[in-house]
């Protein structure tokens, strides 16, 4: 199958006509988020949409996912409906995380979480809609290509293990095995419109870090007689530091950071135990490893000097993520055709994560960013509570997702 001229301005059109759906099937999402291992009614709704689509699947894949099949009857050959969707065993997988994080969202927005202290902060509101959009578009036109688009709803990204382990395992690549495996990812920095690709190395590999310090709590006014758990949090957190700045190879990215710091004393008691929760980060599966050991050590080396102990686990996290570079370069150019050249931006790799790296390791993926920022505006980043989208990159990234999945079965 070749893709004939008239098919991207088909998209385009079709684009158009289902883009307020589209939006609504966003902002539903948006208004009724769920935690990773919880998305159970956003599974639901996204199965409702592919009934009213017509659109074959399966739910409860790896827990809350979703996998369903789009399958061109075009014959390759002559360009005739065959019919069957035998004609070609080519198959391409969209991807979309659905989960959503324990962030709570500022009142204001019309479509605001309902649901206190959980929010689509990191766009998977936005990927799921436009990757239900996508299959809206291709099933319209699946007598105009030939084999099958997968459509993979994917569960707990936010969460190591990560939902893609769980799907591959659950053979969401396989029977028949996908060629490619395509997703995206909402950029604030990006504004809405563009798009941006990088080949090979694009995100980093990520590892939760958890520490307990022991020490003996008592009165704070006799310091003299416990051992202060606080105080040796204090020289901990800036003892790992020089893990990254004396250990680490300069040309090697690394990131070691501490979101939680948890002392459950009072202004008046120096409590039992301080409990840290962070994240380590690097692009070398090498340095990786070695990191790690040398945390332990750290940690261990610097409560002992002060009397105390640690506790230190490290939950080993995703693998970096690689663009296989010749589908990346193949969908960059299809993304220049379907966009226009001025839309279609080069990337600079990032110390994000994600779980999309496993699907990778198992088939040739990419993984592009999806411009969401308003130009002219203050645009938060993910994970804040302040975090927006300009709605107007929906529609546009399910039409995107579409030819992409075309030209790739081409």
């Amino acid at each position: 199958m070749s893709i004939s001229g008239h098919v991207p301005e088909h998209i385009h059109e079709l684009t158009e006509k289902y883009a307020a759906e589209i939006v609504a099937i966003r902002r539903h999402l948006h208004q009724y988020p769920e935690l990773s291992l919880e998305e159970h009614e956003t599974a639901a709704f996204i199965c409702e949409r592919l009934d009213e689509f017509g659109i074959p699947y399966q739910s409860g894949v790896a827990g809350n996912g979703v996998v369903a099949e789009v399958r061109g009857v075009g014959d390759t050959e002559s360009g005739s409906g065959s019919g069957s969707g035998s004609g070609s065993q080519e198959v391409v997988a969209l991807r979309a995380d659905i989960d959503a994080l324990p962030i709570q969202e500022p009142e204001g927005l019309e479509f605001c979480s309902r649901r206190p202290g959980v929010m689509h902060a990191c766009g998977h509101d936005i990927h799921s809609a436009a990757l239900l959009g996508a299959g809206r578009i291709l099933h319209t036109v699946r007598d105009q290509f030939a084999g099958t688009v997968r459509l993979l709803f994917q569960p707990s990204e936010e969460r190591i293990p990560g939902g893609a382990l769980g799907m591959i395992e659950a053979g969401a690549l396989r029977s028949p095995a996908v060629n490619s495996v395509i997703g995206e990812h909402v950029n604030p920095d990006l504004p809405a419109g563009k798009v941006g690709f990088r080949a090979g190395f694009f995100m980093a590999s990520v590892d939760d870090v958890s520490i307990t310090v022991r020490g003996r709590g008592g009165h704070a006014a006799k310091p003299h007689q416990n051992i202060d758990p606080v105080i040796i949090t204090a020289h901990l957190l800036s003892s790992l530091q020089q893990i990254v700045s004396r250990s680490a190879d300069p040309l090697v990215p690394s990131v070691l950071s501490f979101g939680r710091v948890i002392a459950d004393g009072a202004h008046n008691i120096i409590p039992n135990e301080v409990h840290l929760e962070g994240t380590f980060r690097t692009t070398d599966d090498t340095w990786r490893y070695e990191a790690h050991e040398q945390i332990r050590r750290i940690a261990g080396a610097t409560a002992a000097a002060m009397g105390g102990e640690v506790d230190v686990e490290i939950r080993v996290g995703y693998p970096s993520v690689i663009n296989e570079p010749n589908l990346t370069e193949r969908l960059r150019s299809s993304a220049v055709e379907y966009l226009g050249q001025e839309q279609v931006v080069d990337i600079p790799p990032a110390m994000w994560a994600e779980d999309f790296a496993y699907y990778g390791r198992e088939t040739p993926a990419c993984f592009y960013n999806l411009g969401v920022g308003t130009p002219g505006s203050e645009n938060a980043p993910v994970h804040s509570p302040l975090f927006q989208a300009d709605e107007n990159c929906i529609a546009l990234a399910a039409g995107l997702l579409s030819y992409l999945a075309l030209t790739e079965l081409s």
